[in-house]
């Protein structure tokens, strides 16, 4: 009998695995001019109803399965990009419906979801061809997290400047310097993969979540030291001692936009 499972909400800031408001970070638009689909095979009502509405808040279009017959069929007649799924199913076996998916549409990256303790089952989907794992109970916070993570691998991305100027600053990311009027500054690997980042998605609000994970990855950071990080490139590079404007702001409820 399948054992019942949960989500971790401890890892999941006490929102009973709900991500956090403020969030949404627009991360599923990549495939241009539609929302991106994520197929959730599983067979257990509530977790498909707290996966799909975590997904659903973060801008992705949700379809389900509740057996491995039918989630192999959405998978191959549905377009998703990416599927969700279980190792133990229904009528057939994750690990069957990652072995025809494969086969099928190699291309298609597939994120499965084993039960605690069976490694065996994650050395065999991976060696089927699952582009990654989670175990069961898990964080929602990390499953987000990888999904953002395999999306960006498998997604072309069209090749970033190498050297941004604005106002009297220079951002080198081939060299990761940064230089204000001619001088270095002096910034941390970490402060520098920020201002990266920001220099990169200028005008766009950035969630506190979506520069965790592009900075960070999956590790947690208390909020006051997320803010020491966000606040000290701008103030380096505005020059916080002659009174201008800082170039990162705090869009607040939202996150931080860069406006240089």
């Amino acid at each position: 009998m399948k054992r019942k499972v949960k989500f971790n909400e401890a890892s999941s800031d006490g929102a009973g695995g709900q991500v956090t408001a403020g969030a949404s970070n627009g991360s599923a638009d990549h495939t241009g001019g539609r929302k991106t689909r994520i197929l959730i095979v599983e067979d257990e009502p509530a977790m498909v109803a707290g996966l799909s509405d975590n997904f659903e808040y973060e801008g992705y279009e949700v379809l389900s399965a509740g057996d491995g017959v039918v989630g192999l069929e959405r998978a191959l007649t549905d377009n998703p990009d990416l599927v969700v799924l279980d190792v133990m199913m229904p009528r057939m076996s994750g690990l069957d419906v990652c072995k025809q998916l494969k086969a099928k549409r190699p291309s298609l990256p597939i994120i499965m979801l084993t039960a605690r303790g069976q490694e065996i089952d994650k050395v065999v989907g991976l060696e089927l061809g699952a582009d990654d794992y989670v175990t069961k109970p898990f964080s929602i916070r990390e499953l987000m997290a990888r999904v953002k993570a395999v999306l960006r691998r498998v997604t072309p991305q069209a090749p970033a400047p190498e050297l941004y100027r604005f106002s009297d600053i220079e951002v080198n990311i081939r060299s990761n310097e940064v230089r204000r009027n001619g001088l270095p500054v002096d910034l941390s690997a970490k402060e520098f993969a920020l201002l990266a980042y920001f220099v990169a998605h200028p005008t766009e609000t950035l969630s506190r979540d979506r520069l965790l994970d592009a900075v960070w990855g999956y590790e947690k950071l208390s909020q006051h030291s997320h803010r020491r990080y966000t606040h000290r490139p701008s103030q380096a590079k505005a020059g916080a001692e002659s009174g201008r404007a800082a170039f990162i702001l705090t869009v607040h409820g939202s996150g931080y936009k860069f406006v240089g």
